[in-house]
């Protein structure tokens, strides 16, 4: 509340100044009462009002950002890193369990988890690998994929995490770019290892593990790889001689986007980025050092290493490490392991609530839900049926620079920032154009900010002295300097493009609108993909939609099309259309479906719809049945070849 009389009185002073009033010649409470008059003339009220409605909002998250600060400081004076700090949080939780895997029921205390990490270090050591080294990791969840990164980060080498989900050229692309000496795969993976075998580098060394689990793998007596773990061992669990330097600002390993648009791009983690992070998800969600976490979130993943592990390595919190999501598992889980907080990401909770309702979703201990990408559709039902008293939403790329959280419960919302203070925390939205997503600059070559209820793109300015403003890009440079732009705020200045839409309230809540590229144009009307695939899974129960803008050929903009995960028997398309038009404006309505067994989408629940855009609606591309609206016959029409020749010459009416 001070800062807000600060301002005020600021405000007041500087309004009494421009019109040459002096101070001294009258009383100070006339002047105030004078200033403050023409203060609130002159729109203040709103000023005010919007000060009162998030003073306490804004004064948490200014505690939250000056206490991380503070600890950035503290680490970079000491020339911190993860390991580092693991090992102190090792120090004051040696025998508290530290990761459960809930495939075995095995738990490892910190002591363990430690000394595990030892013999992946000295292991690591004898392979000749020291600072600066890159080994690959491929293999599904399991506590040893943490016990492998931080094992090889103790003795100054990188982990390259590769999503277990890629195949072929997307895998040959990611060990590649990461240029890794080795690659450490689990046995489940060794039929992908060996399909792109002799495409590797032929000094890559290959070490497999997982052979204890008890399954058959044949594609391992082709590889000649070695056993890991069988030589992890023979290793001690003593910490390793150190013989790097590292320091707080320096790499610890990669992660890759999830490729939704292309290949998938290797962004470098150091540190820094690991430490805030997590700390920023501790501190701002009220978790406490005794909380237990689910994490059933792919470890290849920023959400489930960091955010998720982070806090058991920082913070000393249990983590239950679940290899997969299962949403008939999920609330079981939470109450076999007392579990206090949960994680989500992307269209998790709408899979949950198209579950049957079952005792666990109400006995559980779980107060909070930790994740970004819960849709502002199924926001409240998902805390309702399921008793969550706090839904710790937040937004930001692993890379990125310009992170927001909701630190009260907002519903919709992924973030603020704040009104009274906006140059505290250093990012904006910007307008850009929608069609093409430049940047729309103004006469003097600067960016546009937005104002309330306008979309925008959401940028952080870049300082690469400060952890928090520094931004590491990617392996391949040409990519990181794609994600730069110049001259945003001031002449000289850089900022990180994130390559999302939001858009701001009045209070200064920020809500996800869509990623760059993923509106359309259509009848002169902006069409978000991501309002209408809420609200068309809405209509179907939680079904996965992908909806993309598609050309017609001669015809401005793009025509919506929906591709449903339903079968073409059991959907009904009148019932449909009926209430797509009570739903959405006449621009909105899809005008093409497509009908799949299911929706492709990434290893973190994001939908993929680049192939489905190539595709487009020609029957010819796809084996599943195409839909078109025909509006004068008003209902759903099977596109045959003699349907979209007609609609590609304009000779049906949209």
């Amino acid at each position: 509340m001070m800062e807000i009389i600060i301002m005020l009185l600021g405000s007041v002073s500087a309004s009494l100044r421009s019109i040459g009033v002096v101070l001294s010649s009258v009383p100070w409470s006339w002047t105030l009462a004078a200033g403050l008059g023409l203060y609130l003339t002159a729109g203040g009220w709103r000023f005010l009002y919007v000060a009162l409605r998030t003073a306490k909002r804004d004064l948490i998250g200014l505690y939250v950002l000056l206490r991380v600060k503070y600890c950035i400081r503290q680490h970079l004076r000491n020339n911190s890193t993860v390991p580092s700090m693991f090992a102190h949080t090792v120090a004051l939780y040696p025998d508290k369990p530290a990761l459960v895997w809930e495939s075995t029921g095995e738990v490892w205390t910190f002591r363990e988890l430690a000394g595990r990490c030892h013999q992946v270090a000295h292991w690591a050591r004898t392979q000749g690998w020291g600072k600066g080294d890159v080994v690959a990791l491929y293999l599904e969840s399991r506590p040893l994929v943490v016990v492998l990164w931080m094992g090889l980060a103790q003795v100054g080498v990188e982990a390259a995490l590769i999503n277990f989900n890629l195949r072929s050229d997307s895998l040959l692309h990611c060990v590649g770019v990461s240029r890794a000496k080795g690659v450490v795969f689990g046995v489940e993976l060794a039929e992908a290892v060996l399909e792109v075998s002799c495409s590797l580098d032929q000094s890559m060394v290959l070490f497999s593990t997982g052979a204890g689990l008890g399954e058959d793998h044949p594609a391992l007596s082709t590889l000649s790889a070695q056993n890991l773990d069988s030589l992890l061992t023979s290793f001690p669990r003593d910490p390793p001689p150190v013989t790097h330097i590292k320091g707080f600002n320096d790499r610890l390993f990669y992660i890759y986007t999830s490729g939704t648009t292309g290949m998938p791009k290797a962004a470098i983690v150091v540190h820094s980025r690991y430490y805030r992070i997590a700390a920023f998800g501790f501190h701002s969600f009220g978790l406490r050092h005794d909380d237990i976490i689910y994490n059933c979130l792919p470890l290849y993943h920023s959400a489930g290493n960091i955010m998720g592990v982070g806090q058991c390595l920082l913070h000393g919190l249990t983590v239950v490490v679940r290899s997969k999501f299962s949403a008939s598992r999920f609330w079981d889980d939470c109450v076999k392991y007392n579990c206090t907080v949960v994680q989500y990401i992307g269209e998790m909770c709408r899979y949950l609530l198209a579950q049957p309702e079952r005792p666990s979703q109400v006995c559980h201990r779980v107060r909070v839900a930790v994740g970004n990408g819960l849709r502002p559709a199924v926001w409240e039902e998902f805390t309702q049926r399921f008793r969550i008293h706090q839904v710790a939403e937040f937004y930001g790329a692993t890379e990125c620079n310009c992170s927001i959280a909701n630190m009260d419960g907002k519903v919709g919302a992924c973030g603020f920032n704040s009104r009274i203070l906006p140059s505290v925390y250093p990012i904006r939205l910007i307008q850009v154009n929608e069609g093409t997503v430049e940047l729309v600059r103004d006469r003097h070559g600067l960016c546009i900010p937005c104002q309330p209820g306008e979309p925008g793109l959401l940028v952080g300015c870049i300082n690469q002295n400060d952890p928090l403003r520094r931004f590491d890009g990617y392996a391949d440079q040409s990519a990181t300097n794609k994600k730069i732009a110049h001259n945003v705020f001031r002449k000289g200045d850089m900022a990180y493009l994130s390559g999302d839409v939001l858009v701001m309230d009045d209070l200064g809540y920020m809500y996800f609108r869509d990623r760059s590229g993923d509106t359309y144009r259509w009848r002169g009307e902006n069409v978000s993909t991501t309002e209408v695939e809420a609200t068309l899974s809405g209509l179907l129960g939680q079904t996965d939609v992908a909806v993309y803008g598609v050309t017609l050929p001669g015809v401005e903009g793009k025509a919506g099309m929906a591709a449903i995960a339903e079968g073409a028997d059991q959907f009904d398309f009148d019932v449909f259309l009926g209430a797509v038009q009570k739903a959405l404006p006449p621009y909105a309505r899809p005008l093409f479906l497509r009908l799949l067994p299911q929706v492709d989408t990434t290893g973190t629940f994001k939908i993929q719809k680049t192939r489905l855009q190539k595709e487009g609606y020609d029957p010819r591309h796809s084996a599943d049945r195409i839909y078109f609206l025909n509006s004068r016959a008003g209902c759903y029409e099977v596109v045959t070849e003699e349907l979209y020749i007609a609609i590609t010459e304009g000779r049906m009416s949209l």
